[in-house]
């Protein structure tokens, strides 16, 4: 099995589950769970966040990345939040391996899943799920 990924995802993950809020409209407030949480990072100096946009027109339920050497899929870093269209979030994709290649996989309400492959998340600030 794959080592924990991080998620670094705070209010923007939050947000996305939720919608858009305008201005004049409060702030959904969930209650915080606790959860233990060890924070994996790599060595190299690479930054290994990744903002996934979600520009499929479908809300997205599940996302996964998995380092592009191995078989096996990671947890699903959304958790208990979706991502819906038009919305984005930010996600460390450090798992402290060094990989810069990752395997990105996401499903949507519709029953669709978009899998791509070879990311390199060293390069990259951005990644666009469309259709």
């Amino acid at each position: 099995m794959k080592k924990a990924i991080n998620i670094i995802a705070g209010a923007a993950l939050l947000a996305a589950a939720f919608g858009t809020a305008s201005a004049t409209t409060a702030e959904p407030r969930i209650a915080a769970q606790p959860v233990a949480t060890i924070v994996v990072q790599s060595r190299d100096g690479y930054n290994r966040r990744v903002r996934i946009h979600n520009q499929t027109g479908w809300t997205m339920t599940h996302f996964y990345a998995s380092d592009s050497r191995v078989d096996d899929w990671e947890e699903d870093m959304l958790g208990s939040s979706v991502l819906g269209s038009g919305s984005s979030v930010t996600m460390n994709i450090d798992d402290g391996s060094g990989a810069c290649l990752y395997d990105f996989k996401a499903r949507f309400t519709n029953g669709q899943e978009l899998t791509r492959f070879r990311i390199n998340v060293c390069e990259i600030a951005d990644y666009y799920y469309t259709r």
